[in-house]
């Protein structure tokens, strides 16, 4: 077995068949708080520095999650795993385990020297893309499965009964990427299947190219879900008494693998993406980082929903923007948060701002939990989205001040903005209207659409706003044009306000004849009682 170095491993970051609905057994805490704060990391890192524990604890972590299996080898032995799982519950935390199941295309646990595995060994196989070349990580052949199917069962002989496949559960190499493994057997079994011949499989390479959806490519993508579910059961059935969950990648969908309604009833990790301050600090990042988990929001009851809080390298996002990610678990009704910086932890100083800040977002969330966000501005993340699209979402409208919904399906009332692909398929005709009006950006290019087109600028949003809303006594709304989302839950009579911006401002709530005023520090959000209709 591979043992690494200190040095490396702290440098390190942390099916075939139709199935139905899979229904996992609920997901427990020994802790009865609405909101939950996760923290993945890893023994050698508590060997070094077992003071981290109390400092994790005192901070508000419930819950530890240790680095199990990583694709193939075992960083730390099962005796170390079960050592610090004894510890951990001493000291009144719940421990648990994340595994990396397929491997990462690329160094993603940032391990920087050639002796810590970036890579399955061999007989694992290497993914095939579309153009012939080949990647190491997520991908399924045997015996990949198998494999992780014995780590289970010797984890759940050590006591383990929690375990995510983490980082990430897809078959793909990322974002935005049709996925699937175009490799030779697999292209031999896939014309098999469905009968296909040669000028069909020439037929779905140039559909992948393209982004178009062909009937050869909507039955590649249901095979490669059905693949990923079909190991997911595998290693489901490896621990049937135990709770097993995906982390999904930012905006995880089918053209990944992923077919999110296979995975209801069980733990969900929502997809994020900003991991560091030059990508969080970018305004719409924000928006984007919202909409990816509201997204996956349909598919997972808040209670089963675990965030994606990751820093990556561990010292690029600072404690303000790790912070500031608590808004998005709050607006999403996720109920668990899970930090994760990899193997390498945070900076201990960071745990000095997130500790009040986590409380804060804990006593927020208890008074909207549950409570459904109502509004004109639609969120809607289509079949062509989810299929074929690029994963750039039409997301600047949740920084309009404007109150919004998701959408499962076309809305009848209300705007909906769509993203390019939803867009190409409205103009086209294949997606429809059942009383909503579509929006679509400037920048797809779509010479005929049905309903207005706005440059994807803030300024654009602010004035399509007031359009929309000057007017209208029923809704509540942020008068002045900066960017903040404006989450309105007309159950609970309450708005959150999450300030978008560094700098400190001051909003204006709209509401009827009413006003309410409050200022915000950066990044902060905050919680308005009591609103509602004269």
């Amino acid at each position: 077995m591979f043992t690494p170095s200190r040095r490396q491993f702290l440098s390190a970051v942390t099916a075939g068949w139709a199935v139905s609905l899979m229904r996992c057994p609920a997901s427990r805490t020994s802790h009865t708080a609405l909101r939950t704060f996760h923290l993945c990391t890893n023994p050698l890192v508590l060997d070094q520095e077992p003071d981290r524990l109390e400092l994790y604890r005192s901070s508000g972590i419930t819950d530890i999650w240790l680095a199990g299996f990583f694709y193939g080898f075992w960083p730390a032995a099962i005796d170390r795993l079960i050592a610090w799982k004894k510890k951990i519950e001493n000291a009144g935390m719940a421990c648990h385990v994340a595994n990396i199941p397929l491997g990462h295309p690329g160094d993603s646990l940032g391990a920087g020297t050639n002796d810590f595995p970036l890579a399955p060994a061999s007989p694992w196989r290497l993914a095939v893309r579309p153009d012939g070349s080949t990647y190491a990580g997520t991908s399924l052949h045997a015996p990949a499965t198998e494999e992780n199917c014995a780590a289970l069962r010797r984890l759940r002989q050590a006591g383990f009964k929690r375990v995510f496949l983490d980082d990430d559960f897809r078959l793909a190499t990322g974002p935005g990427v049709i996925g699937g493994c175009f490799c030779a057997d697999h292209r031999k079994e896939f014309l098999q299947k469905y009968g296909y011949g040669e000028s069909d499989w020439q037929r779905l390479l140039e559909c992948v190219r393209t982004r178009r959806l062909s009937s050869p490519l909507r039955d590649w993508l249901n095979w490669t879900c059905d693949q990923l579910t079909g190991s997911f059961r595998q290693q489901q059935a490896a621990m049937p008494d135990a709770e097993l969950g995906i982390m999904v990648m930012y905006l995880g969908a089918e053209k990944a693998g992923i077919r999110l309604s296979d995975y209801q009833g069980c733990m969900l990790r929502v997809g994020e993406l900003m991991f560091d301050d030059r990508h969080f600090n970018e305004l719409k990042n924000k928006t984007k980082e919202l909409f990816s988990s509201l997204f996956h929001r349909r598919y997972v009851t808040p209670e089963l929903a675990y965030s994606e809080t990751t820093a990556f390298p561990a010292d690029r996002l600072s404690a303000e923007n790790m912070a500031a990610k608590l808004a998005i678990s709050t607006l999403s009704d996720v109920r668990n948060t899970m930090f994760m910086s990899g193997i390498t932890p945070f900076p201990a100083g960071h745990w000095t701002l997130l500790a009040p800040a986590m409380k804060k977002h804990a006593a927020i969330h208890e008074k909207v939990a549950g409570h459904i966000p109502r509004g004109p501005f639609k969120h809607y993340w289509g079949d062509h989205s989810r299929l074929i699209g690029d994963d750039h979402p039409n997301s600047l409208f949740l920084a309009a001040g404007t109150p919004f919904e998701v959408s499962a399906a076309p809305a009848e009332d209300g705007w909906t903005f769509l993203a390019d692909y939803d867009a190409r398929a409205a103009a086209e005709g294949e997606l429809r209207s059942r009383g909503t009006v579509f929006v679509a950006r400037e920048e797809a290019g779509l010479s005929a659409f049905p309903g207005p087109v706005l440059a994807d600028r803030l300024q654009a949003m602010f004035a399509f706003k007031h359009r929309c809303l000057d007017h209208r006594k029923d809704v509540p709304y942020i008068r002045e044009d900066l960017p903040a989302v404006c989450a309105w839950y007309p159950s609970a009579r309450s708005v959150l306000i999450w300030n978008l911006e560094q700098a400190p401002r001051t909003y204006t709530l709209v509401f009827g004849e009413q006003e309410r005023r409050v200022t915000l520090p950066g990044l902060d959000l905050a919680l308005l009682s009591n609103i509602v209709a004269d």
